[in-house]
C-alpha cells in the first residue's frame, strides 16, 4: 500500500492517545484525519505542535468538526475521507466521573461506538476499525491476571458502557465480517495524561511542591492498585492490531501492578522529598466501587503481533514529573 493510500480517521485525536497515535501514523506515511468537537478549541494543546507545522497541517493532517451523537455528520465525514483505518478513541474515559455523569458516559462510550460500527458497515470500501476498549470491562475480575477470555464484570458506569461497546464490536465482526479489533487497554500514562487522572494529579502536585508553589497533595485511597504502562507503547499496539491479517481482540498491559502509594513515592523520589510530609487523605476522593485487582496478561499480543512494552514503572513516573518541572520552569522563564 502506497503512503498516499494509507488514510486514518481518529475520533478523540486531541486526547492523550490520539495525539501520540497521530504522530506515529504521520511517521509511517499516513494521511491523518481527526474529528474534533467545536467545544474542544481550548483543548487542542496536545496536537498544537502538529497544527503549527505547515509541512503537515492541511497537507497530511486534517481536522473535521463533528460530534459523536450526530450520525449524519459522522457519516458525511467518513464518506468524504474514505479512511482505510478508523481508530475510535473518543469519549468520556474517567471512571470516577462516570458515577457522576453516567448517562452521557454511556452515550459516548456505548451508543457512539454503535453509530460508527453501523456507518463503517455501510461503506462501499472496507474500513479496518479499532475500538478502544478498557480493562474496566473486567471490573471485579473473576481471575488474575485477566486475558481476552476473562468474563466481563464491570463495576462502574464507564466499565458497563465499554463492555457493551466491546461486545457490539464482536457482534459486528462475527455477523458482518467487519474488520474490527478491541484493544483491551490497561491504564496507560504519559506527560499528556488528562489533569483529572490521579497519575497526572500526583506528578503535577509533586512538581509544584518541589518548586514551592504548593504545600500538600490530597488523594483518595492510596491502596488502589493498577497495571500502569506507557501511552506511547499502547498506541503502537493499536496500529499493530490493524496491520494483522485477521481481526481479533487483544489485552494490552504490562502484567505488573503498583499501588497509588507506589506512584506517589516514586514521584517524590524524583524530586528527593519525603512523601509522608506532604500527602493527605480525603475519603471524599474514594470511589463508590473500585475494581479489586486489575492486571492484564499481554501474552496473546506479544505472541501474535510481536508487541512489547518499553521502559520501567519508575521511568514512566520520572518522565511525567520531569515534564511537569520543565513546564513550570519554562512558564517562569516566559513570565
Amino acid at each position: 500500500m502506497k503512503g498516499s493510500d494509507k488514510i486514518a480517521l481518529i475520533t478523540g485525536i486531541t486526547g492523550q492517545d490520539g495525539s501520540y497515535l497521530s504522530e506515529l501514523l504521520l511517521e509511517r506515511d499516513y494521511t491523518v484525519h481527526g474529528i474534533v468537537r467545536r467545544t474542544s478549541n481550548m483543548l487542542r494543546s496536545r496536537i498544537e505542535h502538529l497544527r503549527r507545522n505547515d509541512e503537515i497541517y492541511g497537507r497530511r493532517l486534517f481536522l473535521h468538526y463533528g460530534d459523536l451523537s450526530d450520525s449524519t455528520t459522522l457519516r458525511r465525514i467518513i464518506s468524504d475521507v474514505r479512511p482505510t483505518e478508523l481508530y475510535h478513541l473518543a469519549g468520556q474515559s474517567h471512571v470516577g466521573l462516570s458515577f457522576e455523569i453516567p448517562e452521557s458516559t454511556c452515550e459516548e462510550a456505548g451508543m457512539a461506538t454503535l453509530r460508527l460500527l453501523e456507518i463503517a458497515r455501510s461503506q462501499p470500501h472496507p474500513v479496518k476499525f479499532y475500538h478502544a476498549s478498557s480493562s474496566e470491562i473486567f471490573g471485579n475480575a473473576s481471575e488474575i491476571p485477566q486475558t481476552e477470555n476473562t468474563p466481563l464484570r464491570p463495576t462502574s458506569p464507564y466499565g458497563c458502557a465499554k463492555a457493551f461497546a466491546t461486545q457490539l464490536a464482536r457482534v459486528y465482526r462475527d455477523s458482518y465480517g467487519l474488520f474490527v479489533c478491541n484493544g483491551i487497554l490497561y491504564n496507560h500514562e504519559s506527560p499528556r495524561r488528562g489533569e483529572n487522572f490521579v497519575t497526572r494529579k500526583i506528578t503535577r502536585a509533586v512538581a509544584q511542591i518541589a518548586r514551592g508553589l504548593e504545600h500538600e497533595l490530597v488523594l483518595g485511597s492510596l491502596e488502589s492498585r493498577r497495571d500502569w504502562g506507557r501511552a506511547q507503547d499502547y498506541v503502537d499496539a493499536m496500529w499493530l492490531m490493524l496491520q494483522h491479517e485477521k481481526a481479533d481482540d487483544y489485552v494490552v498491559a504490562t502484567g505488573q501492578t503498583h499501588s497509588v502509594r507506589d506512584f506517589v513515592e516514586a514521584a517524590f523520589a524524583v524530586v528527593q522529598l519525603p512523601s509522608e510530609k506532604y500527602v493527605k487523605h480525603n475519603p471524599a476522593f474514594d470511589r463508590p466501587s473500585d475494581p479489586v485487582h486489575l492486571v492484564g496478561s499481554a501474552e496473546k499480543i506479544k505472541k501474535a503481533l510481536g508487541w512489547q512494552p518499553t521502559g520501567s514503572f519508575d521511568e514512566l513516573v520520572r518522565e511525567m514529573v520531569e515534564a511537569e518541572l520543565a513546564a513550570i520552569d519554562s512558564s517562569v522563564t516566559d513570565g
